[in-house]
C-alpha cells in the first residue's frame, strides 16, 4: 500500500467517520487541541525566555526546565492525540494541504532544535545554570525555539483558513442555537421588563 493508500485508510477508519458525523466531536477535539497547544507554547516560552536571558539569571535553568517541561510534554502528548484525531476526519485533504505540511515541517524543526540543544549545549549547563549569562548556543536555541513554535501556531491557524477539512454537515444534524440565543439575549430584556 502506498502512502496515499494509508492516508485514505486513516480517513475511512471508524475514528474518521465519527469525527465527520458527530456534531460535537470536531469542536470539542479542536478546543482541546488548542488548549494543549497553548500549554506547550506557554511552558516552552518561559524556558526559552530564561535561555535567551530575559528572565532572572538567579533562577537556575535546570530548575525552570524541571518544573515546566513535564507540562510541555503532557500538553504535547495531548496535542498529538487530538491532532491525529482531527487528521482522521479528512486525512487526504490535510495531507495535500500546504499549511499542514509546513506545520509538520516546523514541528520536525522544533524536535531537531531541542535534540541538538540537549545533546550539546545542555551538557555545559553547570557552568551557566545560575548567576551567569547563557552561552550564545543556548540563546540561539531559545530564540529559534520561540520562532519555530510561533510558526507552528501560524501554520496551524492557516490550515483552518485553507480548507484543511472538507466535509458536509451530515443529514439529521440541526444547528439550532435558538435556545442559546434566547438565553443570551432574552434574559437581559426579561430582567429589564421585570424591573
Amino acid at each position: 500500500m502506498d502512502l496515499m493508500g494509508i492516508v485514505q485508510s486513516v480517513e475511512a477508519s471508524g475514528v474518521g467517520e465519527w469525527m465527520r458525523t458527530s456534531l460535537k466531536a470536531m469542536p470539542v477535539v479542536e478546543a482541546i487541541h488548542v488548549m494543549a497547544g497553548a500549554l506547550v507554547f506557554g511552558s516552552i516560552l518561559i524556558v526559552d525566555a530564561r535561555l535567551i536571558g530575559l528572565l532572572d539569571t538567579k533562577r537556575p535553568v535546570t530548575l525552570i526546565s524541571r518544573e515546566l517541561l513535564r507540562f510541555t510534554w503532557a500538553g504535547f502528548a495531548l496535542a498529538v492525540v487530538t491532532g491525529a484525531t482531527m487528521f482522521t476526519a479528512n486525512a487526504s485533504t490535510y495531507f495535500d494541504n500546504t499549511a499542514f505540511r509546513l506545520k509538520m515541517l516546523a514541528l520536525l524543526g522544533a524536535g531537531v532544535n531541542m535534540a541538538v540543544f540537549h545533546l550539546f549545549t545542555f551538557k555545559t549547563v553547570p557552568r551557566w545554570d545560575r548567576d551567569a549569562a547563557p552561552p550564545a548556543a543556548a540563546r540561539a536555541a531559545g530564540a529559534l525555539s520561540i520562532l519555530i513554535w510561533v510558526c507552528v501556531i501560524f501554520f496551524g491557524r492557516w490550515i483552518g483558513f485553507t480548507k484543511g477539512y472538507d466535509f458536509e454537515v451530515p443529514e439529521g444534524i440541526d444547528f439550532d442555537f435558538s435556545s442559546i440565543q434566547m438565553w443570551l439575549f432574552a434574559r437581559p430584556f426579561q430582567a429589564g421588563g421585570e424591573g
